[in-house]
């Protein structure tokens, strides 16, 4: 089953979504048209009674590479999309950057006296890396509260509490007691191992947490000592240190054990993006509610769902029984705008080639050939040459306005530019199902 499909009325105001089904009727009938593609929304050619209208609730499992987002009306998950964020590109192109810059300083401005005092940073600044994570689910948040009468956000917060985590044996009521502990350290582990069995790699059974150095040795609770094992590892490692059970497999060993001693970078930034992100839903006006990582599991494994981005969204705070009524999300996957880096260098430093021509750098920089941009999605239909067929996907434009398109087989080289139609512009994402 697909997503709804988000409507609009003449004026632009948000109406409730409807099912694929009406949807094709309605354009069928000449009553709409597609406004937008991703989000797939139809405008309708005449206004309606706003009171007819049902609300909806929007969620959100902000994650450290991908947020799940889900819009629920009376406890039925009419939409959802899974937004990949990246993140860590950001991180990676500011390093190679700041390597490049610290090298060419070095080189060129050696006695240049040294300055740290003028280095502050804005109360609540973020990491770009982080920034990125909260500005693209901001920017969703806001483009689905035009297509959706939403009326309420529910977010989750504090999915790991890094304390509990590296000393489950801390001093204070709150930090020993509580039914949704267990859920908090299983989740993270279950993300740190990437839900596999660290001893033989098997994937979807059921996976217990289990001790390196085992308890009856002096091992301890810390998160840094645990990790998953499936039935039959666990049986056969039994009571044994890891080091005698790997003792034949030492490149095992140490995989495991430097994986064990991970720092917790991605419970900081799930832990840090999500309170930013509800400072900034609350200035929407909108009411806005809150639930944690351990709730959020708790109500996913009651309702007996399976382990998906967008369903732990639809499970966030208080969750009722829920009628999943869309089983296949909107994939969208953060691109960026490209770079206006003309020179390209390699892990040296040194020119590798020029990005662009001596005409552009020169000149004004090409974006748009004929009226289409690198990026756009684009339906070519050709109907004389070698290449004749149909063909959708990304397009990569040429001065000549013989095109590139990447569809889902490949890429398809010297489409004229006069076969293509634009379906969507380019925007900074990709989309998929």
């Amino acid at each position: 089953m697909s997503n709804f499909v988000l409507v609009l009325d003449a004026k632009k105001i948000p109406l409730e979504p409807c099912s694929s089904t009406i949807a094709k009727k309605l354009l069928k009938a000449g009553k709409a048209a597609v406004f937008r593609q991703y989000p797939f929304t139809i405008i309708l050619k005449k206004t309606v009674n706003l009171q007819e209208v049902k609300s909806c609730q929007l969620k959100l499992d902000p994650g450290s590479k991908t947020t799940g987002i889900a819009i629920l009306q009376d406890n039925k998950l009419i939409w959802a999309a899974e937004l990949t964020h990246r993140g860590q590109q950001i991180k990676d192109d500011l390093e190679s950057r700041r390597s490049l810059r610290r090298g060419r300083r070095g080189r060129k401005t050696r006695y240049r006296k040294p300055r740290f005092l003028n280095r502050t940073r804005k109360k609540g600044w973020l990491a770009p890396s982080l920034e990125h994570r909260v500005l693209t689910t901001l920017t969703w948040v806001n483009r689905l509260i035009k297509f959706c009468p939403i009326v309420q956000i529910a977010i989750e917060l504090v999915k790991f509490d890094c304390h509990k985590l590296q000393n489950p044996e801390i001093s204070g009521k709150e930090y020993q007691q509580g039914t949704l502990y267990q859920y908090e350290v299983r989740e993270y582990l279950l993300e740190k191992f990437n839900r596999t069995c660290a001893y033989c790699g098997v994937k979807d059974v059921p996976l217990e947490v289990e001790h390196i150095v085992p308890k009856s040795k002096g091992g301890s609770n810390r998160v840094s000592n645990l990790t998953l094992a499936c039935v039959p590892c666990n049986q056969a490692k039994s009571d044994r240190d890891l080091r005698d059970f790997l003792s034949g497999k030492p490149d095992l060993q140490e995989r495991i054990l430097a994986q064990a001693k991970k720092p917790l970078k991605d419970a900081a930034a799930v832990n840090t993006t999500p309170w930013k992100l509800f400072n900034t839903f609350k200035e929407t006006g909108l009411p806005v509610t809150t639930g944690t990582g351990g709730k959020t599991k708790f109500n996913r494994t009651q309702q007996k769902l399976d382990k998906r981005h967008y369903l732990d969204a639809a499970c966030v705070g208080e969750t009722p029984e829920l009628e999943i009524l869309t089983t296949h999300p909107l994939l969208i996957q953060c691109a960026g705008h490209g770079k206006r880096q003309v020179i390209k260098v390699d892990r040296y430093g040194f020119q590798k080639y020029n990005n662009k021509s001596e005409l552009v750098r020169n000149s004004a920089p090409l974006k748009q050939v004929k009226g289409f941009q690198t990026g756009d999605i684009v339906k070519a239909v050709v109907t004389k040459g070698k290449k004749i067929g149909t063909y959708l996907g990304k397009v990569s434009i040429r001065t000549s306005g013989s095109f590139n398109i990447k569809t889902i087989e490949g890429t398809v080289q010297g489409i004229n530019w006069k076969y293509c139609k634009p379906v969507h512009r380019k925007d900074g994402y990709v989309y998929g199902f």
